[in-house]
């Protein structure tokens, strides 16, 4: 049988369709080509003079004084060439966010009455390929016509992570490529400092850190007391407060917030003010403007029937009088029974200063603070509730870092162990066995704080039920002093 002959060609709707296709393909295909020219030639650099200087950063004393040489050479970059010296082409500012990494870049641009060129990292990189590397052409070009000038690169970590590990890629690889490239090509007579900032700066690949590139790094850290009292006054300036407010004592229970949290604060302050139709700022929005910040808003709204309403009071009541008979512990400050945010309550302490070295006894004395709210509903009711599900995981992590990585076991004394390193099963066993020898022995120690002071546990349960919100004068009144302080051996 023979085969019926094949007619040249195709019907007509099978031509219409691949005469679509094509098209289609070349739309799209020259779409993409002008696209690309659009990314390639959009000005990415926008420069800027600062007017912000060193006086409007509040604290970070050493960080100015490292980066004040830099502002000497951007003034006069000859007098750096006489005496044969080499200034970093680059600087690291690595710290928590918040800490001011922008802020101190745009001062050192400031103190030094140059241009300034500010990108973020994540701005070099688009989904056409080579885009990345034309912007940092484009970008150091621009700088150097301007020269002497600071070029901030902020979130370096997008595109200056370690090469070849699992999260890299091509686009991000050819970027950072051209940043070392612009950084080997600078002319010692060319003033271009770059300045990047990062919070992850363990994960930066190492050619950005050798010398002569990013070859000086500043870290920044939260604030101290000291510190965050200067922070407030900066921000306070231009803010009515009314007579008698205490920024030094906000100061000291503000521990851990950095200075973008102060700032905010400040700012919850006055619209508290503001809501509340008052031209002044009270000690009471500045309070509650801090437990806005750290714990969200209160929520009054929420009706609690009378036994959830006690035992969230007595679980704080038992977080406040531990922390107040412990002597290592920090002391209480303010305790809540009102909601913020996912917490039925809040207990509020404040260290009497900045600790940086800690003991085991110090540590101890807050892991039973943290267990202090599940031992209180287990004294007055027998048994525990959900609520305790927060204090639980934070008293857990605190003493598994104990074990491992400040060898404060009793078995495992002196050991420490890498976060991802590889452990056996007995060694994993003895681990978790020490982690719960000292939760247990927290627990028990403020269980027996809690028995010893029982009166003031009923004292302070009703008062927080009569009142919802206790501040550090009505809990000095309720529980009286505090016991001395242990020296530090």
């Amino acid at each position: 049988m023979n085969p019926r002959p094949v007619r040249p060609g195709g019907s007509l709707p099978q031509n219409l369709l691949a005469l679509g296709s094509l098209s289609l393909a070349v739309g799209l295909a020259v779409w993409q080509q002008r696209a690309l020219g659009r990314h390639r030639s959009t000005p990415v650099t926008a420069v800027e003079r600062p007017a912000t200087t060193f006086s409007d950063v509040a604290g970070l004393i050493e960080a100015k004084e490292e980066l004040a040489e830099i502002v000497t050479f951007l003034r006069d970059p000859d007098r750096f060439l006489r005496m044969g010296a080499r200034m970093p082409r680059g600087v690291l500012l690595a710290g928590p966010p918040g800490t001011g990494k922008t802020l101190l870049a745009r001062a050192v641009a400031g103190e030094a009455g140059v241009p300034f060129f500010a990108m973020s990292a994540s701005q070099f990189v688009e989904v056409y390929v080579g885009v990345g590397a034309k912007r940092v052409r484009d970008l150091f070009a621009a700088a150097r016509r301007e020269a002497p000038a600071i070029v901030f690169i902020d979130e370096i970590d997008a595109i200056g992570r370690r090469r070849g590990d699992s999260q890299s890629h091509q686009e991000y690889e050819q970027t950072l490529n051209q940043i070392l490239v612009e950084l080997d090509g600078f002319h010692p007579r060319q003033a271009v400092v770059v300045i990047a900032a990062t919070n992850r700066s363990d994960i930066l690949d190492p050619a950005l850190l050798r010398p002569g590139r990013f070859d000086r790094r500043v870290e920044l850290t939260l604030p101290d007391r000291v510190e965050r009292l200067a922070i407030l006054q900066v921000h306070a300036q231009d803010k009515p407060l009314a007579p008698g407010v205490d920024l030094d004592r906000l100061a000291a229970r503000t521990a851990g917030l950095a200075g973008a949290d102060l700032e905010n604060a400040m700012n919850e302050a006055a619209l508290l003010a503001l809501r509340r139709g008052d031209e002044v700022i009270t000690q009471a929005d500045l309070e509650e403007a801090v437990d806005r910040v750290i714990a969200g808003p209160s929520r009054r709204s929420r009706a609690l029937s009378p036994r959830e309403r006690e035992t969230i009071a007595v679980h704080e009541a038992g977080h406040a009088l531990v922390a107040h008979q412990l002597a290592g512990a920090d002391a209480p400050r303010r305790v809540t029974i009102l909601g913020r945010g996912l917490m039925g309550g809040a207990t509020v302490l404040a260290p009497e200063e900045d600790r940086r070295l800690w003991t085991r006894s110090q540590f101890l004395d807050r892991l039973a603070v943290l267990l202090g709210g599940y031992a209180a509903e287990e004294f007055r009711f027998g048994e525990v509730t959900t609520g305790s599900s927060g204090d639980l995981s934070q008293a857990s992590a605190l003493a598994q870092a104990m074990v491992t990585s400040y060898g404060m076991g009793r078995s495992l004394r002196g050991r420490a162990f890498e976060p991802t390193g590889p452990l056996s099963d007995a060694m994993s066993r003895a681990i978790d066995d020490e982690v719960a020898a000292l939760v247990g022995e927290a627990l028990e120690l403020a269980g027996r704080t809690i028995g010893n002071a029982a009166h003031l546990l009923d004292a302070l349960v009703a008062a927080l039920l009569a009142e919802e919100t206790l501040d550090e004068a009505r809990l000095a009144a309720i529980l009286g002093p505090r016991p001395a302080r242990p020296a530090m051996n």
